[in-house]
Order: structure tokens, then C-alpha cells, then sequence
């Protein structure tokens, strides 16, 4: 029986991936964890049992998965090895800001909040220490992007400025342009 289709693979072609489909996570605060990632981001269990959960936030069938670990070792003080943090991009400024004051009324704050020139973000801690990075892309087109990082300002300070959410809350609330929010320094630092 003759082939319906040829096809060649090209194995020396590098292929991106077409999207990031989940991240697993081991978690000894099983409970707490699913709880965290409900509350912080916005998502549901499409799926759990006594072992492992799975979760979304979109169309995607799962973004996350937890899988209850009780025995694992904690993550310590001292930097080690494997993933630093994973970072969740809004659709803009009003969005990031009133998820950070809806986690702020459940008493869950940021460790870090950064404008790092490229992104406006927010880091905040799960419940195992993972670090999770909530952001605003600060240019609309990767041609605005791309002509910033070629400038002198990114080369001076490649990690970005450090800000008040509370302040950068007041002046969006206020009016103030986001133009003019998203650029580094127009936040005053936290106190």
C-alpha cells in the first residue's frame, strides 16, 4: 500500500516550544499550596485527589500541578540549585494592581516589587517558598522593547528599580498615565 503523505524531519532545526503548558510543583503544604495558587492567581482544581491536584486559570486543561510530597526536605535559607521563580504576565497595569491589593486583603504580600525596566513586577512566596513573579510587560511591541534594552539606562541598571505598590496603587487609582507609572523610578521605593 503506497504512503499517503511523505514527511522529513529536520533534525538540526531548532523548534520553540508553541506555549508553556504547565508547571509541577512537590509540595509538603499540600492543602495550602492549592489553596495559595487559587487565591493568587485566579484558578480552579479541575482535577484532585489525596495525592496530586491540577489547576487553570484559563482554557489550558491544567497550568499547574501539586502533588502532596510530605516527606521532602524544606527549602533552606541558602540559595541552591534548580528553578528561581516562574512569572505570570497580566494584561495590564489596573489588573496587576488590584490583584495585588485583592491578595494584599488576604494577607498575602510581595517580597519584592520591581520595575525592572521590561516588566513592572511583583514576587511574592508560596506557602513551599517558591518564588512567584506577577508582572506587566512595560512595552506594547518587541521593537519598544528591543530599543530599550540597547540603551545606556538598561545597561547601567539591568535588574530595574525597586517600588511602593501601595504608592504605585494611589497614583493609578489617581489618574496618573500608565505611560508615566510603568517608567523605572516613578514609584517612590517601599519604606
Amino acid at each position: 500500500m503506497p504512503k499517503q503523505n511523505s514527511r522529513s524531519l529536520n533534525d538540526t532545526k531548532i523548534v520553540s516550544p508553541a506555549k508553556l503548558a504547565h508547571i509541577v510543583f512537590q509540595a509538603k503544604r499540600y492543602e495550602d499550596m492549592v489553596s495559595w495558587y487559587e487565591k493568587v492567581l485566579g484558578a480552579h482544581v479541575v482535577h484532585a485527589s489525596e495525592a496530586i491536584s491540577f489547576l487553570t486559570y484559563d482554557d489550558e486543561h491544567h497550568r499547574i500541578a501539586i502533588a502532596k510530597m510530605p516527606v521532602i526536605e524544606e527549602k533552606g535559607e541558602v540559595p541552591r540549585t534548580g528553578m528561581h521563580h516562574v512569572a505570570f504576565t497580566y494584561a495590564g497595569m489596573g489588573d496587576l494592581l488590584s490583584t495585588y491589593k485583592r491578595l494584599k486583603g488576604e494577607g498575602i504580600l510581595p517580597i519584592w516589587c520591581i520595575n525592572h525596566g521590561p516588566t513592572t513586577s511583583m514576587y511574592y512566596e508560596d506557602p513551599d517558598r517558591n518564588h512567584i513573579e506577577l508582572q506587566i510587560d512595560n512595552f506594547k511591541t518587541d521593537d519598544e522593547f528591543r530599543a530599550f534594552m540597547e540603551t545606556g539606562e538598561f545597561a547601567e541598571n539591568p535588574i530595574g528599580v525597586d517600588y511602593d505598590p501601595d504608592v504605585l496603587c494611589e497614583r493609578y487609582e489617581a489618574g496618573d498615565p500608565e505611560s508615566e507609572l510603568i517608567k523605572l523610578g516613578s514609584a517612590p521605593k517601599r519604606a
